[in-house]
């Protein structure tokens, strides 16, 4: 029956049953586009593609290249897959479009799957991944888990920002303000409720002139601290949004003449390890980026290696626990 059913799909791609079986169990002498129709026909039909030979790899996806806070994932990755004997490929990706053109090249080529950073693909393509049986990992899900479709890792974000701004409080701080990121994401809003959270629990008010929001760069951290030093009233403390945008804080406080934690206690979160080189050293949430990396290759390729009845034993969504790292940008307030 296994021969007969090969000598439909032969017929059907128009090739010999040679070249359908060289590109079920992975052989490499067959041409790139011939390989790719032959195999969706395959996939079609039930059957497990083999990836070529020397195609071990898993496939990292993201639209951060360049910045500290990819590097330390990429870094994790590449740790996780080189223990597993594995290669990884990082593609730029920010739209389903451009997931979309990835997809149709690692076909050809062979992948155990992929890591998407931030990025979470629509119902389309989310279909169009299963229909090609490439598993999928989302690192960091700008939007909350339901818990049902797409696997996920990411951290207490939500403790993370109570625990920084509970740090101020028990300084002493009152006027303690925030700079969030996007609205966009799940993980900026939920620190921005766990900020909110810790003013309530300690008795004190939330006062939402003292929340900006914006992008998370250095630039808007500067911009939006500004408007907050420049306030009547200004605050005592901010709590930002990711380490980038404390450093703007930082910039802000420089630019005027004033220093942290003396004039203006700072927080950021990530723990990039850049946080201890700056002046002064950063008080920030760490939140394990190689070992988030790490979780959702294990995750990925279990994935890959399970069956259906597997599925419900597996976690769909995985949060790593964040650390507040207290030091030098942050202080009793000057003033009360």
């Amino acid at each position: 029956m296994r021969s007969a059913s090969l000598t439909s799909i032969a017929a059907t791609a128009g090739v010999s049953v040679s070249t359908v079986s060289k590109v079920l169990n992975g052989g490499t002498d067959v041409a790139p586009r011939t390989r790719e129709r032959v195999g969706r026909i395959l996939r079609q039909k039930g059957y497990q593609v083999a990836a070529m030979p020397g195609t071990g790899v898993v496939d990292l996806l993201t639209g951060h290249l360049g910045s500290l806070w990819a590097d330390e994932l990429i870094h994790g990755t590449v740790i996780a897959a080189a223990e597993a004997k594995t290669s990884v490929i990082v593609s730029r990706v920010t739209s389903d479009d451009e997931l979309a053109r990835w997809l149709k090249a690692a076909v050809v080529r062979g992948t155990a799957g992929a890591l998407s950073l931030l990025h979470m693909p629509g119902e389309p393509m989310l279909r169009k991944l299963a229909d090609e049986h490439v598993p999928l990992v989302v690192i960091d899900p700008p939007a909350e888990p339901d818990g049902t479709s797409v696997r996920s890792v990411g951290t207490t974000n939500f403790q993370g920002g109570m625990a920084a701004t509970r740090h101020l409080i028990e300084l002493g701080h009152r006027r303690i303000a925030a700079i969030g990121g996007p609205d966009s994401l799940w993980s900026c809003r939920t620190r921005l409720d766990g900020y909110r959270s810790a003013l309530r629990r300690a008795g004190l008010a939330v006062d939402e002139r003292l929340i900006r929001v914006g992008s998370l760069t250095p630039a808007d951290g500067a911009a939006l601290a500004a408007s907050l030093l420049e306030a009547a009233d200004p605050p005592t403390a901010i709590v930002a949004a990711n380490d980038a945008q404390a450093f703007g804080v930082l910039q802000a406080l420089a630019a005027r003449g004033l220093r942290a934690p003396g004039d203006l206690s700072v927080t950021g979160f990530d723990d990039l390890p850049v946080a201890a080189w700056s002046a002064p050293p950063l008080t920030t949430v760490r939140q394990p980026l190689a070992a988030m990396a790490t979780s959702a290759f294990w995750m990925l390729t279990r994935a890959a290696d399970s069956g259906p009845a597997d599925a419900a034993v597996h976690p769909r969504h995985v949060e790593l626990e964040t650390t507040l790292i207290v030091r030098d940008s942050t202080a009793p307030p000057r003033r009360a």
